[in-house]
């Protein structure tokens, strides 16, 4: 990747709305984000009938409603997934989505994508891993709620299955993420580690973070937003708005500029400059033909366009080779 890859996280904060998707389609492409993802998943392939929300999910969300029941509400339809896939082609951005069952990896996979994401929660789930490693497509894995083993072992499931492009995400499952609890420098070890491209899926509040991820080499940032926090539903308090959101894409992409090459030259501003702000050798008196330069008739003043300073040892001790004015440049 030639430049950061920006992920507008849209996820599940369309609450269920086609037209609220397309918002948010809309809004990914106005920030100039590079895509922007959503979630796919059938609810009965994904959790038990009983199973409890987490603990972020019951605080953002109120009521008595079990996991699978907020999910329900949640779902995007086939018809859905089709519609938002040509929307976003016809805009121009790129539609991405996290499939979190078998059947949602096919559905990704009739549509053609080029890129899998996949979500930290299906980091130990074999049977899925094998199934997206088989597609031989470009893959980015988040890494949340994971150690180093579990980061090896998906990697080996899906190199085998036939992977070759995948990019790794440092994530911290915490929504949001304290930032004694971001470690942003373990990205750093993934990439050591396994000689592939990294990033950062961010679910810290503000940017700074997602900042610091790209000054530290991440090729992929990934971020949480939607129309409002104050809107009803697990994820939106811990998302940030439309205005925060072109606000971080202009920020990487102002670092990318920042960040340059491994080439120390100065600009050309700054060889402008230079002859301003640069020193030369200049007599500090009146200085006849033949005499000496010594420290005391020779000094080192702007501008920068005469002899450099660094030849003050050659010049020290030598003749004259013409008379000098007090303040003149030396020129010989």
């Amino acid at each position: 990747m030639s430049k950061v890859f920006i992920i507008a996280e849209a996820g599940v904060n369309h609450n269920g709305s086609i037209e609220i998707a397309k918002k948010l389609v809309d809004i990914a492409l106005d920030s100039g984000a590079d895509g922007v993802k959503f979630q796919s998943f059938k609810s009965e392939n994904i959790v038990t009938k009983v199973a409890e929300r987490a603990s972020y999910q019951k605080e953002n969300q109120g009521g008595e409603l079990t996991q699978y029941e907020m999910l329900k509400k949640l779902e995007l339809s086939i018809e859905n997934h089709k519609e938002l896939k040509v929307y976003c082609d016809k805009v121009g951005i790129k539609f991405l989505s996290s499939p979190f069952d078998l059947e949602s990896i096919e559905l990704l996979k009739n549509l053609n994508l080029e890129i899998y994401k996949i979500p930290s929660s299906e980091i130990e789930n074999l049977p899925y891993l094998k199934k997206i490693g088989s597609l031989n497509k470009k893959i980015i894995l988040s890494t949340g709620m994971s150690n180093l083993g579990d980061v090896e072992f998906a990697m080996e499931v899906l190199i085998r299955a036939g992977a070759k492009d995948i990019t790794l995400l440092h994530c911290t499952s915490n929504y949001p993420t304290a930032m004694e609890n971001v470690n942003l420098m373990a990205m750093k070890t993934l990439e050591e580690k396994f000689n592939v491209d990294i990033g950062y899926s961010d679910h810290t509040n503000g940017s700074e973070v997602a900042i610091a991820a790209v000054a530290l080499g991440a090729k992929v940032i990934e971020k949480h937003f939607t129309l409002s926090k104050e809107m009803d539903g697990p994820d939106h308090k811990a998302s940030i708005e439309p205005h925060e959101l072109k606000e971080l894409v202009s920020k990487i992409r102002n670092i990318e500029k920042a960040l340059g090459n491994n080439t120390k030259i100065p600009t050309e501003s700054e060889r402008i400059v230079s002859t301003y702000a640069r020193k030369s050798l200049v007599s500090l008196k009146d200085i006849k033909i033949g005499e000496y330069f010594t420290s005391e008739n020779l000094g080192v003043k702007r501008p920068g366009t005469g002899i450099s300073p660094k030849q003050w040892d050659i010049y020290l001790g030598s003749k004259a080779k013409k008379n000098y004015k007090a303040d003149e440049l030396i020129d010989e």
